[in-house]
């Protein structure tokens, strides 16, 4: 009996299965949105300091960071987490946003909501605006820092990911939350800034990203890392084991996936031929494992009247799942109709 059952189990396990214990995380390619990894991605939970990400996002959208803001009376009440800024202090706006994701400043995000909107009150109604704009369907703000003993912030992991992906089109927000050290001197002292966010110095390919924790919240961690052109976001939320648990996402991804050119807008070449009549503006790559390769789709559309130089379109299948579509060009350069799509056909054939 006991051999029948030792073969049973074994039978049971699949091989090269990845298990990690995340309960609320996501993993998405930032490049294309995709989404590599999840587990209840759309559950509502308290996001405590990755709250911060979108006041800064409101912050680098709304003002010029080197403007000075002179720290007010809102600093007074903050708790948890501050840089200890004080009223009367002088810094740019640049520094608050330094303080605000490298130290979880709270004292810094009440500075920065007041100085950009007037009032925290204000500055919130911008947080949610941008949240529905970034189609953020399930996420609410109450307030710039993630304190929620009075109010609370609500987000899922998939939204933060859809926020982190967003504040990562932005130079500046790119440029601060990867910095592991800032120094600022202001009119009353100077201060030396360590980043809080550990996975900095302890993963070499992680570029950025922000930590948050309160006892309701728990441990929260939104991080960006890059590794052979493959650029991915972590969001795991309520773990107390959230460093190690992107560690192991990372590397679990980066060992399945590779990012494939699949339309290269710069080498529309076949057999020598280089079609200089014909154009595309972009070139396309999607995240893929080895056998997803070949659930890969290229086809053309070749319009029967050109139309403002344009002779057709290009899109991509994913397991008959469009994810890409782009016009194709004429350079104005007359030709038959069936000579131009036949050339298109024939290039693109030959690339799968």
């Amino acid at each position: 009996m006991k051999k029948w059952i030792t073969i049973f189990i074994i039978f049971l396990i699949p091989l090269n299965t990845f298990a990690v214990s995340c309960n609320n995380c996501i993993v998405m390619d930032m490049d294309s949105g995709r989404i590599l990894y999840e587990n209840n991605k759309d559950k509502k939970l308290l996001i405590a300091s990755t709250t911060k990400i979108m006041t800064a996002v409101i912050a680098i959208e709304n003002k010029n960071l080197d403007e000075k803001v002179t720290i007010g009376d809102e600093v007074l009440p903050m708790y948890g987490t501050n840089i200890y800024i004080e009223p009367g202090e002088i810094l740019s706006l640049r520094d608050l946003l330094y303080g605000l994701i490298l130290r979880s400043g709270n004292d810094a995000a009440v500075s920065i909501a007041k100085y950009v909107s007037g009032s925290i009150d204000d500055f919130v109604e911008l947080m949610n605006r941008k949240a529905k704009e970034l189609d953020m369907n399930n996420t609410i703000f109450k307030n710039p820092h993630g304190l929620d003993e009075d109010t609370q912030n609500y987000s899922t992991a998939y939204d933060l990911a859809k926020l982190m992906r967003y504040a990562n089109t932005l130079i500046d927000f790119v440029e601060i939350s990867g910095t592991k050290k800032w120094s600022v001197t202001t009119n009353k002292k100077s201060y030396l800034w360590y980043n809080r966010n550990k996975l900095l110095n302890d993963y070499k390919y992680l570029t950025g990203g922000k930590t948050g924790y309160t006892p309701k919240a728990g441990k929260t961690l939104v991080t960006t890392a890059s590794k052979n052109n493959l650029n991915l976001i972590s969001v795991v939320l309520n773990n107390p084991n959230h460093y190690q648990v992107q560690k192991e996402l990372y590397e679990y991804l980066y060992s399945i996936y590779n990012r494939i050119l699949i339309i290269d807008k710069n080498n529309i070449t076949f057999n020598n031929t280089q079609y200089n009549d014909l154009y595309i503006n972009y070139s396309f790559s999607y995240p893929l494992t080895k056998e997803e390769e070949n659930s890969i789709q290229v086809v053309v559309d070749y319009y029967n009247e050109e139309k403002n130089l344009v002779v057709g379109e290009i899109y991509v299948l994913f397991k008959d799942k469009e994810i890409f579509r782009e016009n194709i060009y004429s350079k104005g350069k007359k030709c038959k109709k069936e000579s131009i799509l036949n050339k298109i056909i024939t290039f693109f054939h030959s690339l799968f």
